[in-house]
């Protein structure tokens, strides 16, 4: 069965900086794209960022380019979010995610989310 267990979310000032992580485990990951997705109250979940299996591509929303990085490591079957400059807008429960089929807006596997809280 298909595990992914996030960490790394927390309070933060506005401007200030989170790295997010997931382990991924259950079964061999080869092939998978993952990704990290958002639900803010009130509104719907959100596509964040994504990352093939080799990182040969990667997808952002427009709201955090140049601001979130997207990263993995295989060996580890780990996938890290990156999150600089922080805004309150981006306060949300953040879910780790996976797909066998390399998808990028939607996907197959879930983790249970981890909060992230940025004060103004």
């Amino acid at each position: 069965q298909v595990q992914l267990v996030e960490s790394g979310g927390g309070l933060v000032q506005a401007g200030g900086s989170l790295r997010l992580s997931c382990v991924a485990s259950g079964r061999t990951f080869s092939g998978y794209s993952m990704g990290w997705f958002r639900q803010a109250p009130g509104k719907a979940r959100e596509s964040v960022a994504a990352i093939g299996w080799n990182s040969g591509y990667t997808y952002y929303t427009d709201s955090v380019k140049a601001r979130f990085t997207i990263s993995r490591d295989n060996a580890k079957n780990t996938v890290f979010l990156q999150m600089n400059t922080l805004k309150p807008e981006d306060t949300a429960v953040y879910y780790c995610a996976a797909d066998p089929r390399g998808r990028v807006r939607t996907m197959d596997y879930w983790g249970k989310g981890t909060l992230v809280t940025v004060s103004s």
